[in-house]
């Protein structure tokens, strides 16, 4: 076991957060971030889900400072709270600020023997060994993995600055992978290795309201309460213990639980010699409970209804390769349940914003591409201008138009993936057969080498195509995305339909088809 080193770090007080005003940037604690909001333009954290994490957990502290945790409150009594909050100009109450972060039942200490931020101190002596620190850094490879494009490797463990690593330590609690965390003891059972607990916000994408100044985007990011509550909502941070394993899960109250108290990871940084940098982490699975059914109000949610209850419904998967204009329908369109998917509930409460605040709000994208278990790939981040005037509830027109523009950009790309793979297809069976035959293999994947190559050039191309039909609404957009699509394929085979003598022939086929009206209209939301 790593001895206990005397060491702090005030997640409060001491800087580690990035934020920007104009083209100036620099550091501050949680308490900073809240006294200043006003002056704040955005937060400025490089790594997205880290972003997203930490949205929400400010949004949970904002609802504390304010009072509009208040269950109490009347949805009215909510909606003119938060407006007047808006309306002052010296943002968060500073009296509210300091009350809430000097309150001693709170531990914002991320070094604390007895209650470290977001940690579970029990780790050092229920897990035999830590799981190295490389284990905490995203995109640092760890264990039997190959360091190709990195110079961090195990055998040299580099420490991390104590401000990243509490980054990263969010990005666990909720993007968290699944399987391979350190064998945790607990009680006089054996140390156990629980799989297949991955974070909440595992492989989604968050979709979070951005106001003016950092003020009105914590404002605009509480969501609001839509039933009735009986218990005590407490974020990990202000309760008094830390959860037994083996105690049932705490009901998901709003706004703390929900925001906050999901996590299925348990962590324990381990500072160096004065709490600048940790040096090392445990990491291991946080409760053997199945998770508490809940929704996420930043996540597109999307109804499968031939589904078993349990998996019915489900968050929209982040996807790097896709741009934020393919999300506009969902954003957009308001609840219907003959829709397949659902508007973040985040949404619903910003038609009782202020129109000068409703009108300029944007939205920001925080995704983070994984696997449903344990594979990371890219997380990105977007934002979008201010796209609530479109809103259903304001321009139905419009909002109508986004999204039939979008299902036509979806459906085509998934016919020219379709069609370029049956294109290739036919030309490697005809007469070249014995030369193109040859590049494929057998045990190559059935995906033509054409698809990629046509997808990648199609979507800069819908894209230009879906900005010019939202302001030209009397042209077909069908026909416009088949055009698009036509001249994507012919740009991806232009090579090959020299060389090759049946492929011209065969693409002259799939665009043909791509012309073709179809016979069923193309399903919204289908991803």
């Amino acid at each position: 076991m790593i001895p206990h080193v005397r060491a702090r770090f005030s997640v409060a007080d001491d800087p580690w957060i990035d934020v920007r005003r104009g083209t100036t940037y620099r550091q501050v604690g949680l308490r900073t971030l809240f006294l200043d909001a006003h002056l704040i333009d955005d937060l400025a954290i490089p790594i997205a889900p880290a972003m997203s994490a930490l949205l929400r957990i400010a949004a949970a502290i904002a609802a504390r400072i304010t009072g509009l945790d208040d269950p109490r409150l009347s949805a009215d009594a909510w909606n003119d709270h938060r407006r007047t909050l808006l309306s002052s100009p010296d943002g968060f109450d500073p009296t509210a600020v300091h009350a809430y972060f000097n309150n001693d039942a709170h531990c914002f200490e991320a070094f604390d023997p007895a209650r470290p931020w977001l940690q579970e101190p029990r780790l050092a002596s229920q897990c035999a060994a830590p799981s190295g620190i490389n284990r905490l850094v995203f995109g640092r490879p760890s264990g039997s993995n190959l360091a190709w494009l990195s110079p961090h490797h195990d055998l040299d463990p580099a420490p991390v600055p104590t401000g990243q690593a509490l980054q990263h330590l969010l990005i666990h609690h909720y993007y968290g992978a699944s399987g391979g965390a350190t064998p945790r003891a607990v009680g006089r059972r054996a140390p156990q290795h629980l799989g297949g607990r991955s974070g909440p916000l595992r492989a989604t994408v968050s979709f979070h309201p951005l106001g003016r100044n950092l003020h009105e985007t914590l404002l605009a990011q509480i969501p609001k309460l839509n039933d009735e509550q009986a218990d005590r909502d407490v974020c990990p941070w202000e309760d008094p213990d830390p959860p037994d394993p083996d105690d049932p899960l705490l009901p998901l109250t709003w706004p703390g639980r929900i925001l906050t108290g999901r996590s299925r990871h348990a962590l324990l940084l381990v500072p160096g010699h004065d709490g600048s940098y940790v040096s090392e982490v445990y990491l291991t699975w946080a409760t053997r409970h199945p998770p508490l059914p809940a929704t996420d109000p930043y996540l597109v949610m999307h109804t499968k209804g031939n589904a078993p209850p349990q998996r019915r419904r489900y968050p929209r998967r982040a996807d790097a390769d896709k741009a934020w204009w393919r999300e506009l329908d969902a954003l957009l369109l308001a609840p219907d349940e003959r829709r397949a998917f659902r508007r973040p509930e985040i949404f619903d409460t910003l038609n009782d914003l202020p129109e000068p605040l409703r009108t300029r709000l944007r939205v920001r994208v925080c995704g983070f591409d994984q696997d449903p278990k344990a594979k990371d790939h890219r997380w990105y981040t977007a934002i979008t201008p201010a796209i609530w005037p479109w809103a259903q509830e304001h321009d139905p027109g419009q909002a109508e138009r986004i999204a039939e523009c979008v299902a036509q950009a979806e459906h085509h790309a998934a016919r020219l993936t379709y069609l370029a793979d049956r294109a290739w297809k036919d030309t490697a069976d005809g007469p070249d057969h014995a030369t193109v035959g040859r590049s494929r293999g057998p045990e190559q994947p059935s995906r033509s080498p054409w698809a990629a190559p046509a997808r990648a050039a199609y979507w800069p191309r819908a894209e230009h195509t879906f900005w010019r039909l939202l302001h030209q609404p009397d042209i077909p957009a069908r026909p416009a995305f088949a055009t698009a699509a036509e001249a994507a394929l012919r740009t991806a085979t232009a090579g090959d339909r020299v060389r090759l003598r049946h492929a011209a022939r065969a693409i002259a086929a799939a665009v043909a088809e791509l012309h073709r009206p179809p016979l069923t209209r193309p399903q919204e939301g289908r991803r």
